[in-house]
């Protein structure tokens, strides 16, 4: 029997959607039976969570709580509040989340969110709520960036998202090619996506054992309107694909994926640096980002877009002008080679080369189970932000420095050396 019979025409094919939500289950989450799940998504994301929700329970899960959003409410908010709203934010809400991952459930979030949704708001509004959201998010969020728990991240082709990414185009023939990109960049345009994912996590892997056998101590990014060396945190360690969390199921946090990424050191990052793509923060579009590093902080920083909220961003917390990540792309990847600007950080990562502000990921260190003081010795930052942004190219060469300053070819042009 079709499970699709009867549905009403859509531009987003329904068995490569299926496949996806599917694939977010079996692969992204690898969901075990009986146990609990979590699942965020807009509103406009509503088919692709149904499928969720079926798969997942096909799979044996116990519950599956979805919390929706929605674009126009969160307008609302900006246009009809009070001031003082916007330095408040569910804490009852991030604190039952946490506790339903402390009691084993998984994670799994639908991105399609407008990128461009507050860029006509106040950015000092803008500014607050997402560091109310931030503080009150935190309990949840570092059972995600401990890897306590098994997550995973799929994006779904809502309306204004594609319109964005594919302009002057008709709503539905932009929707279509939104998904497509989508379906590509994810891997479920072919008949066996799983076995393709799987194939897949064996490259990426390659590429962690050979980054982890050579135990660089820093990495050092030249390319137009950069010069950055990047220390690597002591006893780092990279990842890229399929991971095993703590509760002992291994997953792939984010799909689509083309990183193998780790901890740099927090306070050995010298030099500048220029993005190479936009970033799409909570709404805000940050194009042109320009810094300048001391002593792993940044002490300089514009952008020629949304340079005020980057700024109000980087003064989070002493940790947000301090990097959290640095993650290794080639230029050729299937999402840069597709051509298309996404506008979601989820994509756009996987396109090149990036870094982010921010906390860290303690399962980027050999030796697991640490305590924060740990964690912050061997050279690991804390923040309430993690924001990645790009600054890769087919113009950027990255070498590998030794303990003694030696260095070693990593990418020429973007590419693996």
């Amino acid at each position: 029997m079709n499970p699709h019979a009867g549905a009403v025409a859509t531009p987003i094919d329904p068995v490569k959607l299926d496949r996806l939500a599917e694939v977010a289950v079996k692969i992204g989450l690898q969901l075990q039976p009986g146990q609990d799940l979590v699942l965020t998504a807009p509103i406009s994301a509503l088919p692709l969570a149904r499928r969720i929700v079926s798969h997942a329970y096909k799979a044996g899960a116990g519950l599956v709580t979805p919390i929706f959003s929605d674009d126009e409410i969160t307008l609302t908010r900006y246009r009809d509040a009070p001031d003082a709203s916007f330095d408040r934010a569910e804490a009852w809400l991030y604190e039952g989340i946490a506790k339903a991952f402390e009691a084993g459930a998984a994670r799994l979030a639908v991105r399609g969110d407008n990128p461009m949704l507050l860029a006509a708001q106040d950015p000092s509004k803008v500014s607050r709520a997402n560091k109310a959201t931030s503080i009150a998010y935190r309990p949840a969020l570092e059972k995600i960036t401990a890897f306590d728990i098994n997550w995973n991240i799929v994006a779904y082709p809502t309306p204004e998202w594609a319109k964005l990414v594919f302009p002057g185009e008709e709503e539905d023939v932009a929707v279509a090619k939104l998904a497509e990109a989508i379906f590509s960049a994810s891997r479920v345009d072919t008949e066996d996506p799983v076995a393709a994912w799987k194939e897949h996590n064996a490259s990426l892997s390659g590429r962690t054992a050979w980054l982890n056998g050579k135990a660089f101590h820093a990495l050092r990014f030249t390319g137009p309107g950069t010069d950055l060396t990047i220390g690597l945190a002591d006893g780092h360690k990279w990842n890229g694909g399929a991971e095993t969390a703590k509760n002992g199921i291994t997953c792939n946090p984010n799909i689509p994926t083309e990183e193998v990424f780790t901890t740099p050191h927090a306070r050995r990052v010298e030099g500048h640096v220029r993005s190479t793509k936009p970033l799409s923060y909570q709404g805000t579009l940050i194009d042109e980002i320009a810094v300048r590093f001391e002593a792993g902080r940044i002490v300089e920083a514009n952008a020629s877009r949304g340079a005020d909220v980057l700024n109000k961003v980087l003064d989070t917390d002493e940790g947000a002008r301090r990097l959290g990540e640095v993650a290794l792309v080639p230029h050729s990847s299937p999402i840069s080679q597709s051509g298309v600007l996404f506008y979601n950080t989820l994509f756009d990562e996987n396109a090149a080369s990036h870094i982010a502000l921010g906390q860290c990921y303690s399962t980027c260190l050999m030796e697991s189970n640490l305590s924060p003081d740990k964690i912050a010795a061997q050279g690991g930052n804390s923040s309430l932000i993690h924001i990645d942004w790009m600054i890769g190219s087919g113009e950027i060469d990255i070498d590998g420095i030794n303990a003694d300053g030696s260095s070693e070819s990593v990418m020429r042009k973007g590419e693996w050396a």
